[in-house]
C-alpha cells in the first residue's frame, strides 16, 4: 500500500523543479590571475667564485641533491613556485673538462626536443664581456628558459629554470617571462671573481 505523504511530496518536488529554469550564460575559458611584483635586485652574498643580482622575491638555497657540487645554487620563488638552478664548475684551465661541460649542457637541453615545439639559441655578450649561450623552448616541457656562459678558461656556469607545478606553460606565460627577465638580469650582471 502507498503512503500518500511520500508520494504526494515527490510529486511537489518534481512540479516545483520543472518550473521555469534560470537564465543561464556559459562564461568563457579563463585563467588564473597572476600579480606580479615590480623586479627589483639584490647582490648575491656568501663566498662563491661569482656573484649576481638576484630578484628580492627570491630565496637562495644551496642545492642538496645528491650530484650537488659545491656553489651549486636554486634560486627560489615560493609565490610562483619556480626554480633557478645554479650550477657551477671550476674548469681549470682543462680544455677536455670545459668542452664536456658544454657538451654536458647542450645534451641536457636537448633532452627536452621529446616535449618541445622549438628551441631558440641566442649568443649574447655581457655587459662584463662573457659569451653566454641563452636557450629558449616552446611546447610543454619541464625547462622553459635556460642559458650557460663561461670565461672559456676557468669558470662554467649554467641556469636553468624549473617550476613546481603541472600548471600548463600557456598559462604560466607571464610568470616564465618574469623569471626570464630576472635570468636576464643575473646574467647581465654576473662577473667571475
Amino acid at each position: 500500500m502507498l503512503k500518500p505523504l511520500p508520494a504526494c511530496t515527490a510529486l511537489l518536488a518534481l512540479l516545483t523543479s520543472c518550473s521555469s529554469a534560470p537564465d543561464f550564460t556559459p562564461k568563457p575559458k579563463g585563467y588564473n590571475r597572476i600579480d606580479l611584483p615590480a623586479h627589483r635586485y639584490q647582490a648575491l652574498g656568501g663566498n662563491h667564485p661569482y656573484t649576481f643580482e638576484y630578484s628580492q622575491e627570491a630565496v637562495v638555497r644551496p642545492d642538496s641533491s645528491y650530484l650537488a657540487k659545491p656553489h651549486w645554487l636554486n634560486i627560489y620563488y615560493p609565490r610562483l613556485h619556480a626554480n633557478v638552478q645554479i650550477t657551477y664548475m671550476d674548469v681549470q684551465r682543462d680544455r677536455k673538462l670545459y668542452n664536456k661541460m658544454m657538451e654536458d649542457a647542450r645534451k641536457l637541453t636537448g633532452k627536452h626536443q621529446i616535449k618541445a615545439t622549438a628551441i631558440d639559441e641566442q649568443i649574447m655578450r655581457t655587459p662584463a664581456g662573457l659569451r653566454a649561450s641563452v636557450f629558449e623552448l616552446q611546447g610543454e616541457v619541464p625547462s622553459q628558459f635556460q642559458f650557460y656562459t663561461t670565461d672559456s678558461t676557468k669558470h662554467f656556469l649554467r641556469g636553468a629554470l624549473y617550476f613546481r607545478t603541472a600548471t600548463a606553460n600557456d598559462s604560466l606565460a607571464p610568470v616564465i617571462e618574469y623569471v626570464k627577465a630576472d635570468m636576464i638580469q643575473m646574467l647581465n650582471t654576473l662577473k667571475y671573481k
